[in-house]
């Protein structure tokens, strides 16, 4: 596990991925942007959550494929030492594990096979408060609940389906304000109110709900 020198003013990154050739090949890259510190790399659960537990940091970039556990123990050791930095998780492909994920908070998955210029502009949408989720990886999302049994859900307000599609579709709040012609604060407590019917906490929480739930809403 590196510590590295920072700047305040950037966005602290740290990059938990067991295969170091990969994981100090990203960290190359990314070290080549203005507005990144690589604060860390670490290749297991234990030494990140460790790290995290000493040290701010605004972003994770987590491999879905760790040797010695898997993301849900991740997430679940990063709530208990109270982390609220975001989480991005690194992934092959968006199997049932990945999608998972989402509804425990993550971010966003990003898929190893896209180009690393794509990996830059996710992570910036992420540290901005979006989610980060590709087509591909909704549609498989959606599949995967298709033969699922249906959920109880609660029926949405007009209002309430304009914000949660806005939000599907990566919008930010002031987007979603000037499609619907309304205050962003009005938005906001919109959000607040799918957050409170629906039983989640954040965006990317609500992502899943989205396709889990309400496709035939929105």
């Amino acid at each position: 596990m590196r510590r590295l020198c920072v700047t305040e003013a950037r966005a602290q990154i740290l990059l938990v991925v067991d295969y170091a050739l990969f994981r100090e090949s990203v960290a190359h890259f990314l070290a080549r942007e203005s507005d990144f510190d690589i604060v860390g790399g670490c290749a297991t659960t234990k030494e990140a959550v460790e790290f995290m537990a000493a040290n701010p940091v605004d972003l994770v970039l987590l491999d879905l494929d760790l040797s010695d556990r898997d993301g849900d123990d991740f997430m679940r050791m990063a709530e208990q030492i109270g982390d609220r930095g975001k989480v991005l998780v690194l992934a092959a492909g968006v199997n049932e594990s990945a999608a998972a994920l989402v509804n425990r908070g993550v971010s966003g998955i990003f898929l190893k096979h896209d180009p690393p210029e794509v990996l830059v502009r996710a992570i910036r949408e992420v540290l901005v408060g979006r989610v980060w989720l590709d087509q591909g990886s909704l549609q498989s999302m959606v599949k995967q609940t298709e033969d699922k049994q249906a959920l109880p859900t609660r029926k949405l307000t007009e209002r309430e389906q304009h914000v949660l599609s806005g939000v599907f579709e990566g919008m930010a709040n002031k987007q979603i304000a000037d499609r619907l012609q309304v205050s962003e604060s009005s938005v906001k407590a919109t959000l607040q109110q799918l957050f409170h019917k629906t039983g989640v906490r954040n965006r990317s929480q609500l992502v899943r709900i989205a396709v889990e739930r309400y496709r035939d809403q929105i």
